[in-house]
């Protein structure tokens, strides 16, 4: 049997003829059998969930929508919003300054931010915010006095520490604990060299800090620091023991209470939670794409 041969630049090689012809480099696609039925098995799943729960009448649906979008829901939204955002400036301002303390040559600063920070991680929220609402019946009067002498000014306790300001300080300087350790970490992972090499340069240190070394340091402060702001509006459920009644929950606590249906609250304040933890996840994801220009974030790996 004849067999046609071919030159393919490199020497003479046999060449299918007729009906031997096999096609070359075809490239055949895995398959995946198990990818396919697990999809079908969790989508068959979702249905019968979706089915569940939405035909189910005890979670009544008709009320969760009645409410969702109420005054008073709309207004605990707004005031957990302002929670959120007062106490995590609080928390902010306060950790930078025990940063600060705790690099200090000052060993009494040293000591101060370590009682800081070991006391408000060490103790539970729930019970600082019970201090914080009965501050004012422990000091019930705040003022300013010459020692051992007369008083200069005084004033009641309840007009200075009002609820609000007590759900403030007490989310505030809690949050300022765990702050402070992931502001250290940010700051620690910095390579110092550059700091000298810039002070080589002739930049002035202002400009060393805010040009060279935050932006660095906020690829690994912002990602811990976008879940503390997460934890930090989950919360804000608990001053109610300050007691502060205007927040979500609250506000859906009342309703629930006053129509005996804690279920479909329960699901417009877990709705509302939702939402905004879903904002503020994509504000997390600018900031971070922000802040990591120039750093691969999936690097290439050597062949």
């Amino acid at each position: 049997m004849a067999t046609n041969v071919e030159n393919n630049g490199t020497g003479f090689q046999p060449a299918p003829s007729g009906n031997a012809a096999v096609a070359r480099n075809v490239v055949v696609t895995r398959r995946h059998p198990g990818r396919w039925l697990a999809i079908a098995i969790l989508a068959i799943l979702a249905l019968q969930i979706v089915q569940a729960v939405s035909a189910n009448p005890n979670f009544h649906w008709d009320v969760y929508l009645t409410y969702l979008f109420s005054a008073q829901v709309i207004r605990g939204v707004g005031w957990t919003l302002i929670l959120t955002v007062v106490a995590m400036t609080v928390a902010i301002v306060v950790a930078a300054l025990l940063v600060i303390m705790r690099d200090s040559d000052n060993p009494v600063l040293r000591g101060i931010a370590y009682a800081w920070v070991w006391f408000f991680r060490g103790t539970p929220i729930y019970t600082q915010l019970l201090f914080w609402g009965l501050f004012a019946v422990l000091f019930p009067n705040l003022s300013l006095a010459i020692p051992f002498g007369p008083e200069v000014i005084s004033v009641e306790t309840k007009y200075i520490v009002t609820p609000a300001v007590a759900a403030i300080l007490g989310l505030g300087f809690n949050e300022s604990a765990y702050l402070t350790e992931i502001f250290r970490a940010g700051f620690n992972s910095l390579d110092r060299g550059q700091a000298e090499a810039a002070q080589a340069l002739g930049m002035k240190p202002t400009k060393i800090w805010w040009r060279i070394l935050m932006p660095q340091a906020m690829r690994v402060i912002i990602p811990p620091t976008g879940n503390e702001t997460i934890g930090m509006l989950k919360m804000t459920s608990l001053v109610l023991a300050v007691p502060f009644t205007l927040d979500l929950t609250f506000a859906t606590n009342a309703i629930s209470n006053r129509l005996y249906l804690p279920i479909p609250l329960l699901l417009v304040a877990g709705t509302w939670y939702l939402a905004i933890t879903s904002v503020l996840m994509v504000g997390q994801h600018f900031l971070e794409r922000h802040f990591g220009k120039g750093v691969s974030v999936h690097p290439t790996m050597a062949e």
